[in-house]
């Protein structure tokens, strides 16, 4: 029968070093998967693991998700360290638009921030359904 139950875990990190594998442990807090269909999930506390294998990462989350309508993340990205610049003036234009989220998909579509703000309006503010519109 194969498994690795018994094997010893330091000798499993040599091997996979051997192998061109990096496994590294995330300190995160929470985890936010946004799904096209709007029922995001959440994972609380979750334990996270990076592996870099010959320059492509994988990461692995293990936890239990809760299902919500809108996490609110909005698209938006962590920067590791804390404050993300780019943030700053998130305010709401007259639209109710966030203005992170205008600049996510003028970046991410490649197109002014106008023609951003006009297809998120189109879009019900969201951003994915902006971008994939305006490509």
């Amino acid at each position: 029968m194969f498994g690795g139950g018994g094997m010893n875990p330091r000798k499993m990190k040599q091997m996979m070093k051997q192998m061109g594998i990096d496994v590294e442990e995330l300190d995160a807090e929470r985890v936010v998967i946004e799904t096209a269909d709007g029922d995001d999930l959440v994972f609380d506390g979750a334990q996270v693991t990076k592996m870099d294998a010959q320059g492509q990462e994988t990461y692995q989350i293990v936890g239990s998700p809760e299902s919500v309508a809108d996490a609110g993340a909005g698209g938006a990205t962590a920067v590791e360290g804390g404050d993300d610049p780019a943030l700053d003036d998130a305010d709401d234009g007259d639209d109710g638009i966030p203005e992170e989220d205008v600049k996510l998909v003028a970046q991410q579509a490649g197109v002014s921030k106008e023609a951003a703000r006009e297809a998120l309006e189109a879009a019900n503010g969201e951003p994915a359904r902006a971008i994939s519109d305006l490509q």
